[in-house]
């Protein structure tokens, strides 16, 4: 019934907290129904007999059940041969089988107390934090195109943070190459696509890293959650009462967090020892990327002239003379009549007059977002780069301020 009918489960009340990863009884039934021979044998040593029987073509077909006497432990060993046919493959290629041993190993970091074995050789991966380990290291080996091979040793050039909040839930932190990176677990389930599980702890460590970036880059432009989030890599494994899936593949998590059965709240602690790795930096570098965008946004078009009513250009400006003029700022429109009356005697091809509105504002405590925003200061970045337009040296730039 468990491995040969469909719909055989013991999952189907949701009213009952389960932490299992099935709920419908498909699994192995679909292993059964893509083989074309599927052999279940189990032993029980308090009966002292074993029990087993053979699947044929898809699963239509089933032999009679073996029942012997035997001595020994109890186990389960399932043994199943694909028809690769179904797929349209000849057999095992090198994707399958990278596939095969990456569950294999999942299973060894993810579920404690059990001996994993691959190909008849023991999985030295005992728990969540080795293979948090192990697999940040084979990401480094890989990008630096070194062959990577099994180790229970920590990179100790790699960051890895990890945290025990609750019995349920174990969470692993490192820093990401520019791009949000996570290996998650539901119930010992691979959740390639993340989901809210995976959120749920994001989010708390992008609020702290934002309370951070901000006090450290004061004025600095105002990031999203989600560019801050770029930074981190998150393991999660945990264990989620009755969890929901997008598919029957069980990609992505979709349990609402007041339902996972348990509360994770990561440690203050935790997030302190974040604080001081390298993604602070990181972080704070990006924005500062992001400030210089927001500023050259507000860069005046070296193709067209300036158009405003107030500025007096040089003659020169924008030409292979540009260097060799000057643009005078003054505070206020009557204080430019001084200036353009200087100019119109020593030089209206190299001199270039430009009234401010009173006093300009002090950059010094300044936002980037009151900078770029502020109506003089645009106006005086987009009059220097018509003025330096094809130029290799920089103008002098001169304010005049009477009263």
């Amino acid at each position: 019934m468990i491995f040969g009918h469909l719909l055989t489960s013991s999952n189907y009340d949701d009213d009952e907290a389960k932490v299992t990863g099935g709920r419908n009884g498909y699994g192995a039934k679909l292993c059964n129904i893509f083989s074309t021979r599927f052999i279940l044998e189990t032993q029980d040593s308090k009966s002292g007999q074993k029990y087993v029987q053979t699947w044929h073509n898809n699963m239509s077909k089933m032999d009679k059940a073996k029942i012997t006497a035997a001595k020994g432990s109890d186990y389960t060993k399932i043994t199943f041969y694909p028809d690769f046919k179904k797929f349209g493959m000849d057999g095992m290629d090198d994707d399958f089988e990278a596939l095969v041993k990456r569950r294999v190993y999942d299973m060894a970091g993810t579920v404690s107390g059990v001996k994993v074995f691959l190909d008849k050789k023991r999985v030295k991966i005992t728990n969540f934090k080795k293979y948090m380990e192990m697999f940040t290291k084979a990401l480094k080996e890989e990008s630096a195109g070194v062959k990577s091979e099994e180790t229970t040793q920590p990179d100790q050039s790699t960051v890895i943070l990890t945290e025990n909040p609750h019995e349920r839930w174990e969470i692993g932190f490192a820093v990401s190459d520019g791009s949000f990176q996570q290996v998650s677990f539901v119930n010992s389930i691979a959740t390639t696509s993340g989901g809210t599980h995976v959120n749920y702890i994001a989010d708390q460590i992008v609020t702290k890293l934002g309370e951070i970036v901000k006090k450290k880059n004061k004025g600095g432009v105002a990031l999203k959650p989600n560019q801050i989030k770029n930074h981190i890599f998150l393991f999660v494994n945990c264990l989620i009462t009755n969890p929901a899936f997008t598919s029957q593949t069980k990609e992505q998590l979709t349990t609402k967090p007041s339902q996972f059965g348990s509360k994770c709240s990561v440690t203050e602690k935790f997030l302190k020892d974040i604080a001081k790795t390298e993604a602070v930096n990181n972080i704070i570098h990006f924005a500062q990327q992001k400030a210089d965008q927001v500023l050259k946004k507000s860069d005046g078009n070296k193709r067209t002239r300036m158009n405003n009513s107030k500025l007096t250009d040089a003659n020169k400006a924008g030409t292979r003379e540009g260097p060799r003029c000057t643009l005078i700022l003054t505070e206020g429109d009557s204080a430019s009549l001084l200036a353009l009356a200087g100019r119109a005697v020593v030089s209206p091809d190299h001199i270039g007059v430009f009234p401010l509105r009173g006093k300009l504002l002090n950059v010094r405590d300044a936002s980037i977002d009151q900078i770029s925003k502020n109506a003089e200061i645009q106006n005086i970045r987009s009059s220097w780069d018509y003025s330096t337009r094809e130029s290799t040296v920089t103008p002098m730039i001169c304010a005049m301020v009477i009263s």
